[in-house]
């Protein structure tokens, strides 16, 4: 069956390259020919810039935090969240809206304005300084991406439609989290305590790259045994893999 058109309540201005009367997401269609190169980056203490203060905004600079970034709000005004993180020294909000020296220092900026303007301004300034940039809900305004992410213990899963649907990345945020939950945290937690143990005892990174994999896919499965509670079996079992593999090697 084919869909409806339906007329737009307003005319929502064209901000891309192609400069068009008004937008018809060309440039979102393009988006989806587009292979981005997936990357995580390291926030800690790095300074981020989010410019907008409603819950938008507010998404945004919890991810932030999450990821122990150093993050910094720029707008007139403030949903309550933000004000109450402002108070208790989680974030820097400076009550007034934004200028192009704002970037000045800053690892990343997250435009989150109903602003179209502002938004285009902001991704403009940061793109002369080489900056990280996404403008929210607009991909062709972005240089990066934030897909939905699944985090479990050390394990994340990003899940991205290039733009094209946000509500089936929640989707599939949802389902994965289902599927790849504790028992794979846990593990890698176990197997992450034997890394020093497998530099030490193999010569080459094929040789450990071998030992994992076998652990990881064999009989019985470790995923199984801790879904169940059987930790103990575990440890078991990767004690004799090592025991296994130390007569191998001759150490």
């Amino acid at each position: 069956m084919a869909l409806m058109a339906i007329a737009p309540a307003s005319v929502r201005p064209c901000v891309c390259e192609f400069a068009l009367p008004r937008c018809d997401a060309s440039c979102n269609r393009r988006m989806l020919e587009k292979t981005f190169y997936m990357a995580c980056l390291d926030l800690n203490g790095r300074s981020c810039l989010v410019v907008g203060a409603g819950p938008v905004g507010l998404e945004k600079v919890e991810g932030l935090l999450a990821a122990d970034g150093r993050v910094t709000v720029i707008a007139p005004e403030a949903v309550a969240a933000i004000r109450e993180l402002h108070e208790r020294g989680e974030i820097e909000w400076i009550e007034r809206r934004y200028e192009t020296g704002d970037l000045e220092g800053r690892f990343l900026v997250v435009a989150a304005t109903e602003d179209t303007e502002l938004n285009v301004r902001v991704f403009r300034d940061a793109e002369r300084r080489a900056m990280l940039v996404n403008v929210v809900d607009v991909p062709p305004l972005c240089n990066f991406i934030l897909p939905a992410i699944v985090r479990t213990g050390p394990i994340a899963i990003a899940i991205s439609t290039s733009g094209a649907s946000p509500a089936l990345a929640k989707r599939m945020k949802r389902e994965i989290a289902e599927a790849y939950g504790p028992a794979h945290a846990r593990l890698a937690e176990l197997l992450n305590g034997i890394r020093g143990w497998a530099r030490d005892t193999f010569a080459t990174y094929g040789e450990r790259k071998v030992f994992f994999e076998e652990l990881v896919n064999g009989d019985p499965d470790p995923i199984a045994l801790l879904r169940a509670g059987d930790e103990d079996a575990v440890l078991a079992l990767i004690e004799e893999r090592q025991a296994d593999a130390s007569r191998l090697v001759g150490r």
